[in-house]
């Protein structure tokens, strides 16, 4: 088998040698490349040959890309979510998709709660404050409790289980909202489902774990912000698309939303490349790339915290991504894929 990595930056680590040394002796005989770019229509010729590619969220693999790729059998994505394939386009090529479903379901849970702490107590604030002037008059960083509030939780996978969970350490009341409620769950952490207008009208806090689909574009837009709660807080660890971007400036500067916590973007990609043209030119500096970040609105606004996606980030969930990375494609190569992309 031909397999070539792309993004190995990205999902080595600087681990490079010792991961290379890992995947030759996972495939055996195979021949395997590896590129630091991300695979798009620019540059695939580089895996012109390829049977097996495996790819980071970087990359974009739609029809015109995979048209060039006459030897493509199988895609191993190291993310969980999948939106950066054309999986429609795969299917009528007879081309299977695989993720890795699961590695992110702690540390982005724990991740979501660390944006929520950051907002609920003034973290950033306080700190800031002290950095930039001594000043401990505390008047302006009071905070408010967990304990009490309603959590409404918007899609129950792995990720939002284990949010919930969270949440019943904190003392706090949960509701959620899924397309496939699952009843025992509930049960057994003493929460409610309701539907998606109930948990959005509901919540003290909403936060946002539900894969990113063209169904659900925008799922969270100015029509749902108007109904929340005033002083809602609101919190995206899941993709950006899911929350109209144009709206949740309009709730935050209307006073609707209180404070957000981000660490997707709806923009993401194209802010991602445009500080990659930055940074790659010798005459611009950090300062260069700061105000890059701070043309975005958002980024630009007291009251909302935005992360370069970070949350899936951890020790443990860089092994696993190289693990089943591994798991997938020795699946595929045996003729017994696993966690295939429905």
């Amino acid at each position: 088998m031909k397999i070539a990595f792309f993004e190995t930056n990205e999902v080595f680590d600087g681990r490079y040698e010792e991961d290379k040394k890992v995947l030759e002796k996972s495939f055996g005989d195979s021949e395997i490349s590896y590129f630091t770019e991300k695979l798009n229509k620019e540059n695939v010729a580089l895996a012109a040959s390829a049977e097996i590619v495996s790819i980071f969220n970087g990359c974009l693999v739609d029809k015109e890309v995979i048209e060039k790729l006459p030897n493509l059998k199988f895609i191993n994505t190291s993310t969980t979510g999948f939106e950066h394939i054309d999986i429609d386009y795969c299917r009528t090529k007879g081309i299977q998709v695989s993720n890795v479903p699961a590695y992110g379901s702690i540390p982005v849970a724990e991740f979501t709660f660390a944006l929520l702490l950051n907002l609920s107590r003034k973290i950033s604030e306080a700190n800031s404050q002290l950095r930039q002037s001594d000043d401990f008059v505390i008047s302006q960083l009071k905070g408010f409790d967990l304990a009490g509030k309603t959590l409404g939780v918007i899609g129950t996978g792995k990720i939002g289980k284990n949010v919930i969970k969270i949440a019943k350490g904190f003392a706090m009341n949960v509701i959620a909202y899924d397309l496939f409620p699952d009843f025992n769950f509930a049960k057994e952490n003493s929460f409610e489902y309701k539907s998606l207008d109930e948990v959005i009208v509901g919540s003290d806090v909403i936060t946002v774990h539900a894969p990113y689909t063209k169904e659900n574009h925008h799922l969270i837009g100015k029509e749902s912000i108007s109904k929340m709660k005033r002083g809602v807080y609101l919190l995206n660890t899941a993709r950006g698309a899911l929350i109209d971007t144009e709206a949740l400036v309009w709730g935050l500067k209307d006073g609707i939303i209180a404070g957000a916590g981000l660490d997707v973007l709806e923009d993401e990609r194209e802010l991602k490349e445009e500080v990659k043209i930055l940074s790659s030119k010798e005459a611009e500096s950090f300062k260069d790339y700061k105000t890059l970040l701070e043309d975005h609105v958002l980024i630009n606004m007291p009251n909302v915290i935005v992360t370069p996606h970070i949350a899936f980030y951890s020790t443990e969930a860089e092994a696993e991504i190289i693990r089943v990375t591994i798991e997938n494609i020795k699946g595929f190569i045996a003729g017994a894929p696993i966690n295939l992309v429905k």
